[in-house]
């Protein structure tokens, strides 16, 4: 099978390693390209999973719907990003769903195969368990700054404390951020029409400015 899009993706799972030691890692690691329809469902809540996955082309999204329907959406994963590390070994069910935000062309990757060196002891597997470690480190950080917004008793103080951290993450105060409204809603658990009209508020009061997915913050 031809590794080559694999292979030259930017992906913090390689980081560090030459495109001649990806060549080698990959075949070792045989991961399985997988295409996906907007909307499909590529892991569902309560499946058993031994694969981490990484994205090539489109947009995952993980997300967690209630008993009545209601929709959280935890995270998103674009091109070069990893998703399903934290239920790839272990045996637990998964406590979210996975699904395609766009058509879609992931790699799955046996997490066995990650974590058990192969045979040469090669010190670029070693790395690639470290960029594991250390994908999972962020992935923490990540989630510790999503309950800061949540955290926030307003809808305005959560999408405030949202933009500002996308803004400083992107080193601009020009910035887009990976969802349409409703999926802005659904990250911030919060009412759609209520975000509308706060960030229609927000604009107003001279807070920021926006077009769909792009954002300006203002300065007062």
């Amino acid at each position: 099978m031809d590794y080559l899009e694999l292979i030259q993706l930017n992906c913090p799972l390689f980081a560090g390693i030459s495109q001649e030691e990806r060549t080698s890692l990959v075949s070792c690691l045989s991961p399985r390209p997988v295409r996906c329809r907007r909307g499909q469902l590529l892991w569902q809540e309560g499946d058993r999973i031994g694969s981490v996955g990484i994205v090539e082309q489109g947009a995952i999204r993980i997300l967690r719907d209630d008993f009545w329907g209601n929709r959280a959406i935890l995270s998103q994963a674009e091109p070069g990003d990893l998703f399903g590390e934290a239920y790839a070994w272990g045996g637990e069910p998964l406590g979210v769903s996975v699904e395609a935000a766009e058509d879609s062309r992931v790699w799955l990757l046996d997490v066995a195969r990650i974590l058990t060196p192969c045979t040469s002891a090669c010190s670029f597997h070693t790395k690639l368990v470290g960029n594991l470690v250390a994908v999972l480190a962020g992935k923490n950080r990540l989630l510790s700054r999503k309950i800061d917004h949540l955290s926030q008793r307003s809808t305005r103080a959560k999408v405030l404390s949202y933009l500002s951290f996308e803004a400083a993450r992107q080193g601009s105060a020009s910035f887009s951020i990976p969802f349409d409204r409703q999926g802005m809603a659904d990250y911030l658990a919060v009412d759609r029409s209520a975000l509308s009209q706060e960030l229609s508020k927000m604009r107003r009061d001279g807070l920021l400015d926006f077009h769909k997915n792009q954002f300006r913050l203002l300065e007062q």
